[in-house]
């Protein structure tokens, strides 16, 4: 899972994270210690995971959950959706979205942006940009949230 993360984060957000963040050395290390603590640890139980696999390889992982903001009007928060770019429309990414978030549940999510492909997934899942905006890590991020009234087709 963590050379999943990894992997997808050195396709996908080469020009959008800084280039030191992604050639870091440590970094497989320190995505293997985020996912043993999200797959063992008492206070992620309530996560939802999935991981979508070919041929006996991971192509995908997906991580959703309660929202961590006592505030949010929405009950889940997609934390994880990431998809090896060779795998990228073949169905691997609604997938695992739908294993991890109900389709019609309402949830929230942070994008990158610019990230028009995934920017563009998320819509045709129900998902809508409602003005927020913040930046983690230096990578300007949008929320994105679906409301439980949307009714799409797969």
């Amino acid at each position: 899972m963590a050379r999943v993360n990894v992997r997808s984060w050195r396709e996908t957000y080469r020009g959008v994270m800084a280039d030191d963040v992604l050639d870091d050395p440590a970094l497989p290390a320190a995505r293997e210690r985020f996912w043993t603590a999200m797959l063992s640890d008492e206070r992620y139980r309530a996560n939802r995971v999935a991981v979508a696999e070919r041929d006996g390889e991971i192509i995908g992982i997906a991580m959703a959950g309660p929202s961590q903001s006592s505030a949010s009007q929405w009950g889940t928060q997609l934390y994880v959706l990431y998809v090896v770019a060779a795998e990228h429309g073949t169905g691997t990414g609604a997938a695992l979205l739908d294993a991890v978030i109900g389709p019609h549940d309402s949830a929230a999510l942070w994008v990158a942006d610019p990230n028009p492909r995934a920017q563009a997934f998320y819509r045709k899942h129900g998902f809508a940009a409602d003005g927020t905006v913040n930046v983690e890590d230096g990578v300007r991020v949008i929320r994105m949230v679906r409301v439980p009234s949307w009714r799409g087709s797969d």
